[in-house]
């Protein structure tokens, strides 16, 4: 039963640690573009070195 004592404040406090990092993470802006990232990983701009051919010699 003692154990209740420090284990439910413990628990409070870190419920109040992570809603405390959530409200932060979204005041940052680490939530405004969620697709951004996983639309840039597919585009395929990069542009081929000079001098190099698109193909490798045999």
């Amino acid at each position: 039963m003692t154990a209740l004592i420090w284990l439910i404040p413990v628990a409070l406090i870190m419920g109040a640690l992570g809603l405390a990092g959530f409200l932060w993470s979204l005041r940052s802006g680490q939530f405004d573009d969620m697709d951004g990232a996983a639309h840039r990983i597919l585009m395929d701009d990069d542009q081929p070195l000079p001098g190099h051919d698109e193909r490798p010699d045999d």
